[in-house]
């Protein structure tokens, strides 16, 4: 029977080492998600994260949101071209990471989470290894954490 894999992605090096060791499973059918979070998600530090300075507050262009979606499109293709004979569906979901990754696993019945450690800089490495640990904790399927 054919194991429904979910990989969290931001193409950082830890989220393709996650996705090369799900591949390397045997009999999957893998689906990469990138979650784009357009809200300042730390109320202790307003502006932190967000250019407008509020907590929870949606902060950037339309043009922002564009280039960041194109992004996570080119690296699932760029993904699917290197998963071989693996299938590999790509979504791309907006709002908070831990959250969208969670929601997706449950309705689409995924057997497995594939999540890497760290994301792409000093600050999405605390925030992705956060949202590894809040997936680890809250998934009612098996998840792994590739460090």
């Amino acid at each position: 029977m054919t194991e429904q894999v979910l990989v969290p992605v931001d193409g950082s090096p830890k989220s393709r080492e996650a996705f090369e060791y799900a591949v390397a499973l045997p009999d999957v059918e893998l689906t990469v998600i990138t979650v784009v979070n357009p809200f300042d998600i730390d109320p202790l530090s307003p502006g932190y994260q967000s250019p407008l300075g509020k907590a929870g507050m949606p902060a950037y262009s339309q043009e922002w949101y564009q280039e960041e979606w194109d992004n996570a499109h080119e690296l699932h293709e760029e993904l699917r071209e290197s998963a071989g004979d693996v299938p590999v569906e790509s979504v791309v979901k907006m709002g908070q990471p831990a959250r969208q990754i969670l929601r997706y696993a449950r309705e689409h019945d995924i057997d497995h989470i594939v999540i890497g450690t760290h994301g792409r800089d000093d600050v999405s490495k605390i925030l992705l290894g956060s949202v590894a640990d809040k997936v680890m904790r809250r998934a009612p399927m098996m998840a792994t954490v590739v460090r």
